[in-house]
């Protein structure tokens, strides 16, 4: 009886062995060799893993900047200008210094200017919302005011606003990851460039209705007047489905637009107060 015991007990033994030292071979002849710099940028990146950057996580980010040959086209916007020289000086690369950018909002329908025609009953989702029917107003545009962009920020950047029904970002929080972005069915929120002081002109609409028809949703729509394409001395301003757009790359924030606007839809953000005509008229006079 002990025999038997002793040689059950040494067989699984050597079964053990054998299969040890099986597995060690496969391991061997099977091994993925993983570039150690992939570690290091991954520990340089912002680990949000919010997607920013176009890749899966910020795993992903990492071993697509390792492997490549290129990387100036390559951003990862909560790390930042400065996180990305140090990543292509680790992997002997450049890389072009990208102006920092901020999400922005493009509807401007407050209740004041858009108001209700009916109520909506159901999920709490934009994305639902928007499947189900046009929206609460006559503006199948604007936003539906359920909070997807909210709840899709990994950085507690952007919150509703209980009296506009309006998402409102935080400038001193928002990484330009564009998870809001991607979030809205509506496609009202933008990446644009924060700008020069945190200035920035845009048309804070996105209702593409004929003029008549925008305006009677939304007293502040786009009615595609052209008033302001015409004004434009840097030729900015383009009118596309009845809707005017502002190029941020080619606008010099003169404001010229702003004040021609009749509808008050192109927004200016974080600009000094503009002097009263009387004193403009008296500064022109003592020159």
């Amino acid at each position: 009886m002990i025999s038997v015991l002793i040689f059950s007990a040494l067989t699984l033994v050597l079964l053990g062995v054998i299969a040890a030292i099986m597995l060690y071979f496969a391991a061997k002849k099977f091994k993925v060799y993983e570039d150690p710099r992939i570690d290091q940028v991954e520990a340089l990146l912002a680990g949000a893993n919010c997607g920013g950057c176009g890749f899966p996580g910020c795993r992903g980010f990492a071993e697509a900047l390792v492997k490549a040959d290129k990387i100036e086209d390559m951003n990862c916007p909560p790390a930042g200008n400065d996180t990305m020289k140090k990543i292509a000086e680790l992997l002997g690369h450049t890389v072009k210094v990208s102006d920092p950018m901020i999400a922005v909002v493009r509807c401007n329908g407050t209740p004041a200017n858009r108001p209700e025609t009916s109520i909506y009953q159901g999920a709490s989702n934009c994305k639902i919302k928007h499947s189900l029917y046009r929206g609460e107003t006559e503006c199948s545009y604007g936003c539906l005011g359920e909070g997807d962009c909210v709840a899709a920020c990994k950085f507690d950047a952007i919150y509703m606003d209980p009296s506009t029904r309006l998402p409102v970002i935080i400038e001193e929080k928002c990484v330009a990851c564009g998870a809001c972005v991607k979030a809205c069915p509506r496609s009202i929120i933008e990446m644009r460039k924060k700008g020069p002081k945190s200035r920035r002109i845009y048309v804070s609409c996105v209702n593409c209705d004929k003029g008549a028809v925008a305006k009677k949703a939304c007293s502040v729509a786009c009615i595609s007047c052209g008033k302001c394409v015409k004004v434009c001395p840097h030729d900015a301003i383009t009118i596309e489905n009845n809707l005017a757009y502002i190029d941020f790359n080619k606008c010099k924030l003169c404001r010229k637009c702003v004040e021609e606007c009749p509808t008050n839809a192109i927004v200016e953000l974080n600009f000094p107060p503009r002097k009263k005509a009387e004193e403009s008229e008296s500064a022109v006079e003592k020159n």
